[in-house]
């Protein structure tokens, strides 16, 4: 394991985060945002950084992504591996890029750990990276089972194995990797990146509904429209790329639920469906996992607030130095 030197961003340099869950209209307030205050978008969401990924991931259309230059998308395909650690370094940069240009940085998405792990200011460092042994513990688990895998963890790193569900084959080769290369279980580097991280001066914007109905209603229309987008299309010919056998792409929510159609083992309305309600579930998660966070200033679209204005303000009072708008925090 080497430790690399990360000066990070200076503590007056400041960042916003728009997140939430899905379809809750974060892409619309970003843009928005960014074009009131000369901004550039950094996404924040695990799957539009695959390219042909397009209508199951609602990337932004060519038009906004014109108007405001997005950054963190379409960088990489479906067969790369793609970690947190990878996310913070690419987005640092990106950062870096955005200020340099006296622009504002506004990060958008909702996957959770990787806007958390940038603002926080985790540097998970670099290992040696052991292909050969990576894939010869594709073939054990293959062989023996992931729960034989997971075992082989829990023998050398019980707290990460403790962490880790035995049905994440992914987590648990990286786990057992980074130990097999510095000789410390990966517990030991990420408590210690904990330690030294220098967390970014961010402000944080949540948009959702207080009515849950609501939500899970346009999650549900939103399927409807990908489908009428060619979402069945774009899934069935990264279906014959091999997509189903990739270790991350492979998963994603919009894609995975196509399979048993393709193999002709379902009908395209029970995929149809299936994927409604896995959308509506990874919601549900995504606002467990932001509810944690209580330096989000929720606004709701259902609600009393103009959502915009109210964004606008506590945007100007945070740009400007002044404290009020932290008054509405975890409210």
């Amino acid at each position: 394991m080497t430790e690399k030197t990360n000066a990070g961003l200076a503590q007056n340099e400041k960042i916003i985060c728009v997140v939430g869950p899905t379809a809750a209209g974060k892409s619309d307030l970003a843009l928005k945002i960014c074009k009131k205050f000369d901004g550039e978008i950094i996404s924040c969401d695990s799957m539009q950084i695959y390219r042909k990924m397009d209508v199951g991931t609602a990337k932004p259309p060519k038009d906004e992504m014109l108007s405001v230059k997005h950054h963190m998308v379409d960088i990489i395909d479906i067969q790369d591996t793609f970690s947190v650690s990878d996310y913070v370094d690419m987005a640092e940069e990106c950062v870096k890029e955005i200020l340099s240009g006296n622009k504002l940085p506004v990060f958008c998405g909702g996957t959770g750990l990787y806007i958390d792990s940038f603002v926080e200011g985790i540097d998970f460092g670099e290992y040696e990276k052991l292909p050969e042994y990576r894939k010869e513990l594709e073939e054990y688990a293959e062989k023996n089972g992931k729960e034989a895998l997971w075992q082989m963890l829990s023998d050398v790193d019980e707290k990460s194995a403790g962490n880790i569900n035995s049905a994440n084959v992914k987590r648990v080769i990286r786990a057992l990797e980074v130990y097999k290369a510095t000789g410390k279980p990966i517990s030991f580097w990420n408590e210690r990146a904990k330690e030294n991280a220098v967390k970014k001066n961010a402000l944080y914007i949540g948009i959702s509904y207080e009515d849950r109905s609501i939500l899970y209603d346009k999650i549900n229309k939103r399927v409807d429209k990908m489908m009428e987008n060619g979402l069945e299309q774009e899934a069935r010919a990264l279906f014959e790329s091999g997509l189903e056998k990739t270790a991350t792409a492979g998963q994603a929510i919009g894609y995975k639920e196509f399979y048993p159609y393709f193999k002709g083992e379902a009908s395209l309305e029970e995929c149809v469906e299936r994927l409604k309600i896995n959308s509506r579930h990874y919601a549900k998660r995504q606002l467990t996992w932001f509810s944690r966070n209580k330096s989000i200033m929720w606004l709701y679209r259902d609600g009393k607030d103009n959502v915009e204005k109210a964004a606008f303000d506590e945007i100007e009072a945070f740009l400007s130095g002044k404290d009020q708008f932290r008054r509405r925090y975890g409210e």
